[in-house]
């Protein structure tokens, strides 16, 4: 199965030459480190960045320049810095061609619980009811399961909704998966990993259909 890099990695694949794409906390802010040099991409980031780099090189950090997860980022050349408003005229406008978020927990009609667990201490929503309600090719980057073991691609969600129908496509430490009128069909399985082992890791209505190929990062 992959690890987080690994998952950032089969998500960069997504990133077309000239897109403009949002990265949310988490496994997405490394999708930026595996984007292929041949193409132009803009990274935006809802605290008010457009142009972000890959994460910088220990002793290379600049505190001031931030992602909206806190992290410290690189720009590149052409790098523009402004304000919330601007920012999110960017994302309600529907100016970025995708938004890569992570999740606790995902529907099999693409649901999505990406901001709250009732108890717990959590970063809270940022800009992602913005972002669900605007972008129109969102793919969420997660571990299919958490660290229970227990199912985070289900039937219904359980935790408080981020946004509804919204989720395009998944892609997990075990998976690669599309959302359908009729659930998750899989499209890819992690290098290792069997179509069993996603069956029995997956509670939501999952699809398979014929050979399932094996992802190529």
């Amino acid at each position: 199965m992959l690890d987080k890099n690994g998952i950032a990695k089969r998500i960069a694949k997504e990133v077309k030459d000239g897109y403009y794409v949002n990265l949310g906390i988490g496994i997405p802010t490394m999708v930026a480190n595996f984007v292929r040099d041949d193409i132009s991409v803009e990274f935006q980031s809802e605290n008010g960045v457009l142009g972000m780099g890959p994460f910088p090189f220990e002793g290379e950090e600049d505190a001031d320049i931030i992602n909206a997860g806190k992290q410290t980022i690189t720009t590149m050349p052409g790098a523009s810095f402004f304000d919330s408003v601007t920012s999110f005229a960017m994302i309600r406008g529907q100016h970025v061609d995708l938004t890569i978020l992570g999740a606790m927990e995902v529907s099999d009609k693409g649901d999505i619980a990406n901001w709250k667990i009732p108890g717990k201490m959590v970063k809270g929503m940022g800009g992602a009811m913005d972002l669900v309600a605007s972008a129109e090719n969102i793919i969420v980057a997660m571990m299919h399961t958490n660290r229970a073991g227990e199912s985070k691609l289900l039937k219904e969600c359980t935790l408080p909704l981020t946004g509804v129908g919204c989720v395009k496509k998944i892609v997990t430490n075990l998976a690669v998966l599309e959302v359908t009128t009729g659930g998750f069909r899989l499209l890819e399985r992690a290098p290792g990993v069997s179509v069993g082992a996603i069956e029995n890791a997956t509670s939501g209505r999952l699809i398979v259909e014929g050979e399932i190929p094996e992802m190529k990062l």
